[in-house]
Order: C-alpha cells, then structure tokens, then sequence
C-alpha cells in the first residue's frame, strides 16, 4: 500500500522529579540534604531512511511517546535519563506543523536526523538549594513536561525522471520494459492509483549510468485543482530533473487531437505552480506499432515548432526503447553536472 501523506501526534518524556533527602548514616551527624536531580525525558527523532518508501506505518500507528525520566533518589543519585524514539521516514519527506503549517524540516538525503520533540528536564533535588545560611533544604523542583506536537508528514518521491501524460498512454508498460517494476497493466484509463518507482541502469559496467524512473498516474485537465486526484500526484513531480512527455498517436487512442492533449497537460504542470513547465522535457511518441500517421504527423509538426526532441517508440514490439534509453540517461548525466557545479557555486559565494 502507498501512502503519502500522514498525520502523528508525538509527545517527548517528561523529566523526573528532584529528589528530597537527608543523608543519615551511622557516625555522619547532620549529613546534609541528598536528593539527587531527576533525569532528563527522551527526545522523539525523525531519521530519513532508504529502507522505507511510505508513509503506511504512520497511518495506522500515529501516536508515539518517548519514555519519562526517572525521579532523583537519595545519595545524591541523580534518576536515570528517559529513553528516546527515532521515527524513520523515507527520503523525500517534509515535516509540517499542523498547527501552524510552517514546515519544519525536509529530508531530501539519507541519514538525515532532526529532533521532532525535546524531553523534558528533570527538576533539582533538595541538594542543589543547600547554602551555607539555608543548610537543610526542604525545596525541590519537579521535572519539566516533555514537548507535545502533531505534524503533517507529506511525502514527494525522489526520482531523476517523472512520466506524465493523460491517462492509458504507455506510461506503465514503458517503466517495465526499461526497469524491473512490475506496475499494474490493464487496456483502461487510471489503471495505475499511485506512483511507481523504477532503477534504470543503461552502459556497460564501467561506464553505466543508473537513475530513478517515477511512473506518475495519468493527468487530465484541471488536474492542479484536483481534479483525478491530480494535486496528489503533480506533487511526486516536484523533485524530478527530467520529465519525459508520452503521447498516445495509435489508433486506439480515442483523442484524436494529439496537439491538444499535449498542451493541456502542460498547462496543467504550469497551473501547479513549482516551475514544472520550465523542467526540460523529452516527447515520446508511444504505441507507434499502430501508430495513425495523421496523429503522428500532427505530434512532429508540434516538436519541430518547438524545438523538442521526438523519440518514436512501442513498448510491446521494442522499438525505440533503448535509444530513449540513452536519450534520458544522458540528459540525467547533464542535469547532474549542473546541479554539483551550482552547488559548488554556491558554497564558494
């Protein structure tokens, strides 16, 4: 089950109480007071993880406590410290405070750890208020309660390249053939619910290039007011440096306007409003096995005028798909490279 989007509610340890005592052994007259301090709560950590890919185990668990400090005790024995949670995410998760909405961190790399909640101190036992006016202290604090949050957790999928088209367009069978995923395939619109994930790996071994590969659920018009649950997947598009564009050009196709349905979804990825249109983009001309050259031919004219590269495929038959193959591992590759140099850029400013 994919699920990204959850809400939880974590509550950090709150400290022990400081400890009242008098220290009275056998030959020490007047010991003194003894109360030791109490501990300190645990903290709740978020830590990113590869190892997960949803947000499910959030869904039908959300409410997590870390563990209480424990009170100060006599002797000057200080409690022992409450122990903490760690929470782990998948790479690609921002963390919003539900109750302002302000985002409160992003985890965009592997490893990344950030304190959610903060456990509470522990009070001070009657030792700490000793003087030498005010030599038998009968003052102790209490532990302070442990932070209480709820967050929104929103996961946008990290991949190098986002298939988007109107639904039923290849995208699916596409990501199978060039990856090991194994999508559901079906000859009807919204056959795919929720993004799928796929490693590409084109070259030899030397020289080989892997990157991610998103399969997005089909879009259609008004999909960045919601419209298929559109808002729900625009967003996995996000962090993608690549978008390849499939148009369906065969027969079966049923939209007879290819030109049309091109320039409706990208009016709608630049309705989103995350600078999509502006992601450089590849068209792919899919199920060109039963390819109607009317369809075709109108898809070229488009490209020419435009200035996009045109890349002709049929995921059933093979052809063309190691040539786009390329074609994406090597715009992946350029992409790279100018993200590192601006990085280095900015680090050197």
């Amino acid at each position: 089950m994919f699920i990204d989007e959850a809400k939880i509610r974590v509550k950090a340890g709150g400290g022990g109480n400081g400890c009242m005592a008098f220290r009275r052994e056998k030959f020490i007259p007047r010991g003194g007071p003894s109360g030791g301090d109490g501990g300190r709560g645990g903290d709740v950590i978020m830590e990113s993880s590869e190892r997960h890919n949803t947000l499910v185990h959030f869904r039908f668990n959300p409410e997590y406590t870390a563990e209480r400090g424990r009170h100060g005790e006599g002797s000057n024995c200080t409690g022992r410290d409450g122990e903490g949670i760690i929470l782990k995410v998948p790479v690609g998760t921002i963390v919003y405070d539900d109750a302002t909405g302000e985002k409160v961190y992003d985890f965009s790399q592997p490893d990344q750890r950030v304190a959610i909640a903060r456990g509470g101190r522990g009070g001070r036992g009657n030792a700490r208020f000793a003087t030498s006016v005010h030599q038998a202290p009968r003052e102790t604090e209490p532990g302070r309660p442990g932070e209480e949050r709820t967050y929104r957790l929103e996961l946008k999928l990290l991949a190098d390249v986002g298939l988007v088209g109107y639904p039923n367009v290849g995208k699916s069978t596409l990501i199978s053939r060039i990856s090991a995923a194994r999508p559901k395939i079906a000859d009807y619109p919204f056959t795919t619910l929720e993004p799928n994930l796929g490693v590409v790996v084109v070259g030899e071994a030397r020289e080989e290039v892997s990157f991610v590969v998103a399969d997005i659920p089909g879009l259609i018009e008004g999909a960045h007011t919601g419209a298929g649950l559109g808002t729900q997947f625009l967003r996995h598009i996000e962090r993608t440096r690549l978008l390849v564009h499939l148009v369906d050009v065969s027969d079966s196709g049923g939209r007879p306007d290819v030109v049309h349905d091109v320039e409706v979804i990208q009016g709608e990825l630049a309705s989103y409003g995350a600078h999509l249109e502006d992601r450089p983009c590849i068209m792919v001309a899919s199920k060109c096995d039963a390819a109607n050259k009317d369809k075709l031919s109108a898809l070229k004219k488009y490209c020419k005028k435009h200035k996009l590269k045109l890349y002709e495929i049929s995921a059933v038959t093979g052809q063309g798909i190691e040539e786009l193959k390329y074609a994406m591992a090597d715009a992946v590759e350029k992409l790279r490279k100018k993200a590192k140099r601006e990085a280095a850029e900015q680090v050197s400013s």
